[in-house]
């Protein structure tokens, strides 16, 4: 199974997102804050803390949404020559080869932690932090179902 593509800035954006926000540290993260903020907002309304609490909350809640929804993002799209890129990728029965004009990179299954399907993207990972996109645009009905089936046979054994 073969497939030629290029990324789309907002679609990627959109991808890293979806990556940072299941990160479990994240999420564990965003839990505490928004439950800090709603008890120093409910402790404020009763009258047993002055508002700087909940201010101080909301002011980290704001931070982090600004932090992980824009910034990192955007900076990791504009560090990443990978994304200018156009790629041809080979979903081989032993191997994943991805090639482009400066080179191919092999990867066996083995290699692969798991895969995550996004609205816009297969997100193939390494490890938990270390993953490849792959663009769902070029990909009509019939590959994207035989692809999920090819994902799932092949890295869901290497758990």
């Amino acid at each position: 199974m073969q497939l030629r593509f290029t990324y789309n800035k907002k679609k990627v954006l959109q991808a890293l997102r979806y990556h940072f926000i299941w990160q479990p540290e994240i999420r564990i993260l965003l839990i505490v804050v928004i439950i800090f903020d709603i008890i120093s907002a409910v402790l404020y309304m009763i009258g047993k803390v002055r508002p700087e609490p909940f201010l101080l909350g909301s002011f980290i809640w704001l931070v982090f949404i600004i932090s992980f929804w824009f910034m990192l993002p955007n900076n990791i799209y504009k560090k990443s020559a990978t994304f200018q890129d156009n790629f041809l990728i080979d979903f081989g029965n032993s191997a994943v080869t991805l090639q482009n004009e400066r080179g191919h990179m092999q990867w066996q299954w083995g290699q692969f932690t798991k895969f995550i399907e996004s609205p816009h993207f297969f997100h193939l990972y390494f490890s938990a932090k270390s993953f490849f996109l792959v663009p769902k645009d070029n990909m009509d009905d019939d590959f994207r179902h035989n692809l999920r089936g090819l994902l799932n046979e092949k890295i869901q054994q290497n758990k």
